[in-house]
């Protein structure tokens, strides 16, 4: 098994309105990580994502095209230790 790595991201731009944290949420499962999506009250939307880093990565490449009707200006990225039971899935917190 691959070992597991937590990226947390910041996707600012017009990614509020667009399905992003849906799409999100689907390119997340579909790369088989555990984690979560969330609006900010800024305008931001947050990801916080597990498991084996390339996977995480493939994520971030999608967060910085992002949905459909996105206009990502910009990703920041920070790669944190994982929390162990901290995350099981991947869902959209509201």
């Amino acid at each position: 098994m691959s070992e597991r790595h937590r990226l947390h991201l910041r996707i600012v731009g017009r990614v509020q309105g667009v399905f992003f944290r849906a799409h999100t949420a689907d390119e997340a499962q579909m790369l088989g990580l555990d984690g979560w999506v969330r609006n900010r009250s800024d305008g931001s939307v947050e990801v916080v994502a597990e498991g084996p880093r390339d996977a995480l990565r493939q994520l971030a490449v999608w967060c910085h095209a992002g949905s459909p009707g996105a206009v990502v200006q910009r990703v920041d990225e920070a790669w944190e230790p994982p929390e162990p039971g901290d995350l099981g899935g991947f869902s959209i917190r509201y």
